[in-house]
């Protein structure tokens, strides 16, 4: 069963549709028993990173959350998901990530406009499971004003002023910094490929 974080995000019912429209089975997991049986993970995130963050505190999910990553199950994290993975935000300095991948997610430079809103091509630097199928220079539907630094792990980055993690990929660990849920086709063919692994 894949478990859905909620933790009160803004795209939680779009992601629900998704996995609905592609017959994939999910419950809705408030609590750290729920992600314990989980046999994969997704987390979606819309909104502000401390706030986000303090959620997963308050729920006293973070260690369950963690624990599950580092011993593999598979890991979707949607925006806000995915820089939860780093260290910390400009967004929100004083509260921690999840730290599973060093650095810092910052705010696009002054000159850019943001929100960056919109769709945007993707530049894919290594084969991923997650875009199988999919063209490497897909486009995808983004909403964010603050991004990842690429990284290793970064499988395809995305052009917004500056280069930045657009798809994280190691292991059965995965986040993307578009919307799948928002991004038709190609969007759902993500999920497909995340949900059928």
């Amino acid at each position: 069963m894949i478990a859905i974080l909620d933790y009160g995000a803004g795209n939680l019912r779009s992601v629900e549709n998704t996995l609905a429209e592609i017959g994939a089975r999910y419950t809705l997991v408030r609590y750290a028993a729920g992600l314990r049986e989980a046999r994969k993970i997704i987390l979606p995130g819309v909104g502000h990173f401390g706030q986000m963050m303090r959620a997963l505190d308050d729920m006293q999910v973070r260690d369950a959350l963690i624990g599950q990553i580092r011993a593999g199950v598979p890991f979707l994290g949607i925006c806000l998901g995915l820089q939860a993975l780093f260290e910390r935000s400009e967004e929100a300095p004083e509260a921690r990530g999840l730290s599973l991948y060093p650095g810092t997610v910052r705010r696009f430079p002054a000159a850019a406009r943001v929100p960056h809103m919109g769709w945007n091509q993707l530049d894919a630097c290594v084969p991923s499971r997650l875009l199988a199928g999919l063209d490497p220079r897909a486009f995808v539907y983004f909403a964010h004003s603050y991004y990842a630094p690429a990284i290793p792990q970064t499988a395809a980055t995305c052009t917004y002023s500056l280069p930045y993690t657009a798809v994280l990929e190691a292991g059965h660990t995965f986040g993307v910094q578009f919307h799948p849920e928002k991004s038709g086709p190609v969007g759902l063919r993500v999920v497909r490929n995340f949900v059928e692994l």
